[in-house]
């Protein structure tokens, strides 16, 4: 076991990110044109990166498996981002976004990073209107603020219900105007599917063609994976379908930690689970509980009557109604973080006070909202979401409550990187949700948004020239050598390997399979009983995989089927890492909740021994992984049960 040296730089928490700018090394305008960049996934954080990096006059290359930058995930983001703007004068600065950020991820992120985020959050709104995002303003013109789980001030912006699009058109558009300068060449359709490394450096990767198959190799002095998070091992979850973590699990397979795998999050306000055949869930802005109420029936016979149609929402009475959230967490309410939201739906479904036929619901009410502010006012608030409710659910929730239950939604852990942003492979970097780096053990709402864009804005462009001033003499290495022909070969034996198994299952059918065994053994609640079970199980499925998968179709063609398969022998792997993860780590801490370890239903963190980054080394698909620890030290903060009542 290594310790793992996180570069964080020296002096007082609030100088460390401008101290370190001042004395990183340059790489000077001239020989920025001799550098290459790849960048892999073009989201928000890919896309920001590539626009900035190009702008800088470094010579880069995008990559994404969509048709078009415009399909990043990071679309579908609905109610905000975070930024400590204080506009509402209700007392918010720099130092309390750090804070609630540290105290959301239950004291489990590194601390000069969260800082940073923090700091930097200020400039991408300014960024972001002077693109022309459209962010809600309140009647004097101003931009406008709302209030997001786990903070008590107002500080999320937001474009009605639809941040996420908004903010990735203002990208995507920097993005467009660098690949028509001729500063970005763009591959659309092309997935990454290895990482190729000479002297232990990345220099380049290997790409599948989507559209015909072909292996394609391309040549850079550094590599950024900005791919997203690994949602979709549950399968049902509210990722985009095409969501995978594949990029990433490549360069973990060739030398990169992987860190934290098993703190994934669950977002309580979800479309509930409807039928067997369902191949996604939908997510319902967390700013809906700015207004809405949460609350099942008081008794067992109250839910019971609901789900078998007997009694309406409205039929029980306030005093029988509970408000749970409310009841439990005051000082917050409905606005409590979303892993202790999730966990206490799930408490109230245990219970038997679930209100959907499943058993697995609740309900948002937004009855007080409207008799408060008026219906007009807020349908305004949340733009098409009330819509989109009702053109999935055949219900109108300005007439009878949402029903809601906690999903799958995005993923806190993810590659280790350093303070730069660097892998532990030398000149590979990751960005985004595909990183370990800034939410701990769980993310507060409206806070992807904000890491995905500071990564890719304001931190990559200063840390990655740090490394590539050391670059500048290395000439072009040409794809025909020897490491690019070796990379290329394994992918094409692998590759053919899976192709012919052609067995009986289809590749949904495993997917499914693994899903139902993440979510009941490494979803909202976990044992030790029940992962040690699990692990057993995915390696079983493992082996029915690369026996009895079938995939039709051959490999150089347009093959969407071969594509997922390859994907969903990624997850099989990163579902057994994410529980050894969890077993390894015999405390509950955010969205990480282990049944042995509570006090009264809320989470036990153990800050004695498990106040570290757990970075997973990978050693073989049949051996054991080799954990590397990075202690967790706060100097600014002090570690304490973390309490939302």
């Amino acid at each position: 076991m290594a310790a793992l040296d996180s570069k964080i730089p020296t002096g007082p928490l609030a100088e460390k990110w401008s101290n370190y700018k001042e004395h990183a090394k340059l790489v000077n305008p001239a020989n920025k044109r001799k550098v290459e960049v790849i960048v892999v996934g073009t989201g928000l954080a890919g896309a920001s990166a590539a626009a900035t990096l190009a702008e800088l006059g470094y010579k880069v290359k995008a990559f994404c498996f969509q048709d078009s930058p415009r399909r990043a995930h990071s679309i579908a983001a609905q109610g905000g981002i975070n930024a400590a703007k204080n506009y509402k004068n209700d007392g918010d600065s720099v130092y309390r976004l750090f804070y609630d950020t540290i105290k959301g991820g239950d004291f489990r992120a590194r601390e000069a990073n969260v800082y940073r985020l923090a700091d930097v959050s200020r400039n991408i709104i300014d960024q972001c209107v002077a693109q022309g995002v459209p962010f809600a303003r309140e009647y004097g013109g101003l931009l406008d603020n709302r209030s997001f789980g786990g903070a008590q001030v107002s500080r999320t912006f937001y474009a009605r219900g639809q941040t996420g699009q908004q903010l990735l058109l203002g990208a995507y558009g920097a993005l467009e105007r660098q690949i028509g300068l001729g500063n970005v060449t763009m591959y659309n359709r092309h997935e990454m599917v290895e990482v190729v490394t000479i002297d232990g450096k990345a220099r380049g990767i290997i790409a599948r063609n989507l559209i015909t198959g072909k292996l394609e190799r391309y040549f850079s002095h550094a590599v950024i994976l900005a791919t997203g998070g690994y949602g979709n091992v549950f399968f049902l979850s509210t990722n985009a379908m095409g969501s995978n973590v594949t990029a990433a699990w490549k360069a973990h397979k060739k030398g990169a930690y992987f860190a934290n795998p098993c703190y994934t999050q669950i977002h309580p306000t979800c479309i509930p689970v409807t039928g067997d055949y369902q191949s996604k869930l939908t997510l319902m802005s967390e700013s809906l509980r700015n207004d809405g109420r949460v609350w099942v029936p008081k008794t067992k016979e109250d839910a019971k009557a609901i789900r078998e149609g007997k009694k309406k929402p409205e039929d029980i009475k306030e005093e029988d109604r509970d408000y749970y959230l409310e009841r439990k967490y005051p000082s917050y309410g409905n606005l409590c973080p979303r892993d202790i939201a999730s966990r206490a739906a799930k408490e109230a479904c245990d219970d038997g006070r679930g209100i959907v036929p499943s058993g697995f619901g609740v309900f948002l009410d937004f009855a007080d909202a409207i008799k408060r502010l008026g219906i007009d006012v807020v349908k305004a608030r949340y733009g098409e979401l009330f819509p989109m409710y009702q053109n999935i659910t055949n219900e109108d929730p300005l007439k009878t409550p949402m029903k809601i239950y906690p999903a799958v939604h995005y993923t806190m852990g993810g590659l280790w990187v350093d303070y730069e942003l660097m892998t532990s492979i030398k000149g590979l970097y990751c960005l985004g949700e595909a990183n370990f780096s800034d939410h701990g053990a769980n993310r507060l709402g409206a806070s992807a948004l904000m890491q995905g864009l500071a990564d890719g804005y304001f931190v990559i462009p200063y840390t990655i020239g740090n490394y590539l001033s050391g670059e500048i003499f290395t000439k072009p290495i040409p794809t025909d050598h020897p490491a690019f022909v070796e990379a290329e070969k394994e992918v094409q034996t692998r590759s053919e390997k899976l192709i012919n198994i052609k067995g009986k299952k289809t590749v949904d059918d495993l997917h499914k399979q693994l899903g139902k065994i993440m979510w009941e053994y490494c979803g909202m609640a976990r044992t030790a009983e029940g992962l040690t079970k699990a692990r057993k199980m995915i390696q079983d499925l493992r082996k029915e995989f690369w026996s009895d998968v079938n995939i039709p179709g051959t490999l150089n063609e347009f093959n969407p089927e071969f594509d997922k398969a390859g994907r969903v022998a990624d997850f099989i792997e990163l579902g057994e890492l994410m529980v050894i993860d969890a077993l390894n780590r015999n405390e509950s801490c955010g969205g990480h909740f282990r049944e042995e370890y509570q006090e009264q239903g809320e989470a036990k963190r153990d800050d004695a021994n498990y106040a570290y980054v757990a970075a997973w080394e990978h050693t073989s698909v049949d051996s054991d992984p080799v954990m590397h620890k990075e202690s967790l030290v706060y100097e600014n903060i002090e570690m304490q049960v973390r309490s939302y009542k």
